[in-house]
């Protein structure tokens, strides 16, 4: 039930319930919200799966309703409505229980709720998403130039990993992730409706989808089986905040299959510039690169995590090694 105006009945029942109750809203970048924690509320936030999604409400029924409703299944740990600047809802919500049992229990007596006649609302379990990306970055954007933005202006973010644009020539596509689903929605918010310098042009920010997900872990992905002429790859452990990397231990194959395929196609050799910045204990050696081809429209950049072993080879030209895979998977020529 869409509607123009708010309802002032509606309206002056709220203000009354809150008054009688003594219950505490408050109203932040365009949401309402109870809790978060809850005043007796004592201990660690709830955990992953105690949220659920609730649809199809009624755009003038408020939280005099709605609250009651969902605490007569379940402790809530906070409740937040989606209002528009008129003083609507927007016809969504969030519960967030103290457990994930609550919150099935809550999705098996209130799902098809009729909270007005003829209005079933929807409830069901809330994906949290927790990932971001951002299409149509510079490819000059380097991943310690956007990290330092992003913690000044987006608290809570955990990760950010840059891959090749798919739908931007030259461009670059960031994953952010953040450590709460509210955290990252809150910087959609911040980089959707603030102007930060995010080092492009028409910048896109969305929530991370499934199959770009998939698509990107697949390219990301270094197999030791599909590398030519007998290179073999180890099995190590992840190094600390960055995705596996399976280094290469012999011969140069990878290395001098992307030169003769950029001969080939007449793209000129691969320049190569490679750079340790970090080293670990256990091994584990952190290299920042840049790939020029001169036939190509920009640059390849960023960084990769390299391991020592006994196999002869310094850590830059293991590093060239597995920047050359990833180069081949990201112009769409895997090795097999």
């Amino acid at each position: 039930m869409w509607s123009d105006a708010v309802n002032q009945t509606n309206k002056s029942a709220l203000l009354a319930w809150v008054k009688e109750t003594g219950i505490h809203l408050v109203q932040v970048n365009g949401q309402r919200k109870y809790g978060g924690p809850p005043p007796d509320w004592i201990g660690d936030p709830p955990p992953s799966g105690s949220e659920v999604f609730v649809g199809k409400l009624p755009q003038d029924i408020y939280e005099n309703q709605l609250i009651p409703l969902f605490q007569s299944v379940g402790k809530l740990y906070e409740f937040r409505l989606m209002m528009t600047f008129s003083g609507l809802n927007r016809g969504f919500a969030y519960a967030k229980y103290s457990n994930r049992h609550s919150a099935q229990i809550a999705i098996a007596a209130l799902n098809n709720f009729e909270v007005q006649k003829g209005c079933p609302i929807m409830v069901c379990r809330s994906t949290e998403k927790c990932e971001l990306c951002v299409d149509g970055l510079s490819s000059l954007v380097e991943q310690g130039q956007l990290w330092t933005l992003l913690q000044e202006v987006t608290p809570g973010v955990l990760n950010i990993s840059l891959y090749p644009s798919p739908s931007r020539k030259g461009g670059q596509f960031a994953v952010l992730k953040y450590n709460s689903h509210r955290a990252a929605a809150m910087a959609k918010k911040t980089l959707v409706e603030d102007n930060l310098g995010l080092y492009g042009e028409d910048i896109e920010v969305d929530w991370l989808k499934l199959d770009m997900k998939q698509k990107l872990r697949s390219e990301r992905t270094f197999l030791g089986s599909l590398q030519p002429g007998g290179c073999n790859s180890g099995n190590p452990s992840q190094a600390p905040g960055d995705p596996v990397v399976r280094p290469l231990t012999q011969a140069l194959c990878v290395l001098d299959y992307l030169n003769a395929l950029c001969e080939k196609q007449r793209l000129g050799t691969p320049v190569f510039l490679t750079k340790c910045v970090q080293v670990n204990p256990d091994g584990w050696i952190r290299f920042w690169y840049q790939v020029v081809i001169p036939g190509y429209p920009s640059p390849f950049s960023g960084f990769m995590w390299i391991k020592t072993d006994k196999s002869g080879l310094s850590g830059h030209d293991k590093a060239k090694n597995a920047i050359a895979l990833q180069l081949l998977k990201t112009l769409g020529c895997p090795v097999v």
